[in-house]
């Protein structure tokens, strides 16, 4: 359609089909399915009424679905103007590569990229328009169960991969129907909740806002995603989905996003509990006042914003543009051409689960994996007669994370299937030992499992969280293993001290009781469809780990909310491995840093950097540096380094982190190959908000280090002139 014919049949739509087209419902108030809610459902109207109008739909299964829906509204709107059909597609629809908190520790923006063009593959042919991803609430407390959904602590990691998901997954033409339209989420601050607990409140200056939180949901809109989801938690005092400065200040005026904004799920009518809304008509009013275009499930709109336009509350002409963004997503996506765009059902058995998605999924598993720490047990020796495989998450097949689609962990690879089929000749000694859950005080199965690991060579334990106590409504007050797993670990190693640990979960977890005790610690995060074949790979060398942390584990919950990035104080800590001193800033019973920093990995290769170079020692406005490091492998094995470059503003009008990542690269370097790794540094990666909340460079000196955090190396300086 031209835009003249969608001002048209805007025009021709009666007050409540405007109100529709901003009406979202869950499909399974239309039709059968096994999809998971999020929260409560909005009140139960007639479903023949909502077919009729409603503009779009989330949670459905599959293409069968998808065709359904689309099908049996088209009949009932005499307007015939097509659904938006919308899924969590987060790390995968059927093939499900790592969380995001994984994939952000392989420090590869173009992996990220390859993941999400998979995803993207998959829901086309599922019949998906919309999907809401990427989530990039930069987050700092391991605490919030939605740390899982995201990258990084850090937002220029967040920035990156947010932007390549928007790209991989909406293509150059969102026309084309194997593309999907992306919804970043959630805006703002979602990840800086008071005490780690989901949905709660944030605090907030302007300008840690705008310096920490707001970069990746702009890089994501400079990208081209086509919707914005408002964040559940209140901003300084006003709840996202109402907050008109966030909403409509920033986002619309100064960013200048003119697509779709939706909210989430039941965030309107929560605007009541919140107590910002006498009721859920005043809700409906706040939120369109604010710029909330579509109402996701609770039904505010559809019972209300009919009447408050016709009481002058809410004005015709606000509503028609809510309703004309709506539209237009519908056209450039092709819907009122072609209604069932994408959704096919033989397209989905080619590519759910193929052998090239396994692969990339397999390879992402492999990337992400970070190597904790390895006393000389791995690699394993493919030799080995006998194994024993220990542990809560010994055989078990939920190893995808939240956010899967029902039943997605029936399609995972154990790790058993993973060993069997890279050393079929060694015997597997497989117990459980003891649970994962949260509480759990039973270690009635440790002695047989103490008992496998006397008879074995060696020890795979695989430890962790339960798939479900990490992601959304999943806040932990504890950060350490779960359950007698610490037992478990400690009189295995006792009986074997030719012990791997093996960790499957979706948070930063403190591990400084295990870090003492176990010779080796991979940490798999939750890796999905390929866990087994990717950890068996890197059990045994066949992969060589490459993962880097892009988010702090701590040494103890109580130093949360935490991030490398922190700003110096007038009496810092004399240094990192001084005892505590009362009058400096740091605790009397542990040390100030993480057990494991941002950046950190071990591998299987030993890299070594050398010769820092500036190809200038000043930089102007406008112009730009040349910084090249020399990287070798000096070790056996080959492998991937991710080369990270750090910045420090020496003297600024306010204080500035004692370290930030500016870049990274990662390269491959076979046994005894060198390579040069060059950054161009330019005056925007020196700029930040200043007290009165300008976005500023100043003139001064800076230090450029390489290496990771709290750990830098060969640090050079500039002056910016």
């Amino acid at each position: 359609m031209t835009k003249e014919q969608l001002q048209s049949l805007l025009e021709s739509l009666t007050l409540e089909e405007k109100v529709g087209q901003l009406v979202q419902c869950n499909a399974g108030q239309f039709i059968k399915n096994q999809m998971e809610i999020t929260g409560p459902e909005g009140e139960m109207l007639p479903a023949e009424d909502l077919n009729r109008v409603m503009g779009s739909v989330l949670t459905f299964e599959d293409a069968s679905q998808a065709k359904a829906l689309q099908e049996k509204h088209l009949a009932a709107d005499p307007k015939k103007i097509p659904l938006l059909l919308m899924l969590d597609v987060i790390h995968g629809l059927r093939t499900t590569y790592p969380i995001p908190l994984a994939i952000g520790c392989s420090f590869d923006d173009s992996l990220m990229a390859e993941c999400a063009d998979m995803a993207r593959k998959e829901s086309a042919a599922c019949g998906v328009h919309v999907t809401f991803n990427p989530m990039v609430d930069t987050a700092r407390d391991g605490r919030w169960g939605r740390i899982m959904e995201t990258n990084s602590e850090e937002p220029l990691i967040n920035s990156r991969m947010g932007a390549a998901v928007v790209r991989a997954t909406q293509g150059e033409d969102l026309g084309n129907p194997e593309n999907v339209a992306c919804c970043v989420k959630h805006y703002a601050a979602y990840g800086a909740g008071e005490a780690g607990r989901d949905y709660n409140g944030v605090e907030l200056s302007e300008r840690i806002l705008r310096e920490t939180y707001l970069p990746a949901y702009k890089a994501c809109l400079d990208a081209g995603a086509r919707l914005v989801m408002p964040s559940f938690n209140s901003l300084n005092g006003v709840p996202s989905v109402a907050n008109k400065w966030l909403m409509n200040k920033v986002l619309r005026e100064e960013w200048g996003f003119g697509g779709v904004v939706i909210s989430d799920y039941d965030a309107v009518g929560e605007l009541v509990t919140h107590g910002v809304a006498e009721d859920l008509k005043d809700a409906a009013r706040l939120a369109m006042e604010a710029g909330c275009d579509i109402d996701m499930v609770k039904n505010a709109y559809y019972l209300h914003l009919a009447d408050l336009v016709r009481e002058g509350a809410v004005s015709e002409e606000a509503l028609d543009r809510a309703v004309f963004r709506v539209l237009s997503l519908k056209n450039e996506l092709g819907l009122f051409e072609n209604p069932l765009r994408g959704a096919d059902e033989e397209k989905e058995k080619a590519l759910y689960l193929c052998p090239a998605h396994r692969e990339i999924a397999r390879r992402a598993a492999e990337e992400s994996a970070v190597l904790l720490k390895n006393d000389g047990i791995l690699p394993l020796p493919r030799t080995a007669r006998r194994l024993a495989l220990i542990g809560p998450f010994a055989e078990t097949q939920h190893l995808v994370g939240f956010w899967s689609r029902p039943g997605a962990w029936k399609d995972a690879v154990t790790l058993p299937e993973g060993i069997r089929a890279l050393a079929p000749d060694t015997e597997l000694l497989i117990e459980t030992g003891c649970s994962a859950a949260i509480g759990d005080t039973d270690e009635s199965g440790i002695m047989k499992a103490v008992a496998a690991a006397r008879a074995a060579e060696a020890v795979i334990l695989a430890l962790g969280e339960k798939e479900d106590d990490s992601g959304e409504g999943r806040s932990r007050a504890e950060l350490t293993l779960p359950g007698m797993q610490l037992e478990l670990a400690r009189r295995v190693i006792e009986a074997n001290p030719h012990t791997v640990v093996v960790l499957f979960n979706g948070r930063p977890l403190a591990l400084t009781k295990l870090e003492k005790i176990a010779p080796a610690i991979l940490e798999m995060w939750y890796p999905g469809t390929e866990a087994g074949n990717a950890a068996a790979r890197l059990l045994f060398g066949e992969a060589n780990p490459c993962g880097k942390l892009s988010v702090s584990l701590p040494r103890s919950v109580g130093q949360l909310p935490m991030s490398y990035s922190r700003m110096n104080t007038g009496r810092p800590k004399p240094g990192p491995d001084s005892q505590a001193f009362p009058f400096s800033s740091c605790y009397l019973d542990t040390p100030n840093l993480p057990l494991y920093s941002f950046g950190y990995g071990l591998s299987y290769t030993d890299f070594a950097y050398s010769s820092l170079t500036l190809d200038r020692e000043t930089l102007e406005k406008g112009g730009s540096l040349t910084v090249t490091v020399t990287v070798a492998n000096r070790g056996q094995a080959a492998g991937k380094e991710a080369v990270q470059l750090y910045m420090r503003d020496l003297k600024a009008s306010v204080v500035r982190p004692v370290q930030q990542l500016i870049d990274y690269k990662k390269v491959f370097l076979a046994p005894g190959e060198t390579a040069r790794v060059t950054f161009t540094v330019t005056e925007p990666q020196l700029r930040f908000w200043n007290f009165d909340c300008e976005f500023v460079s100043e003139p001064g000196t800076f230090a450029l280090s390489t290496g990771f955090a709290d750990h830098l190396i060969l640090t050079k300086t500039f002056e910016f002139l």
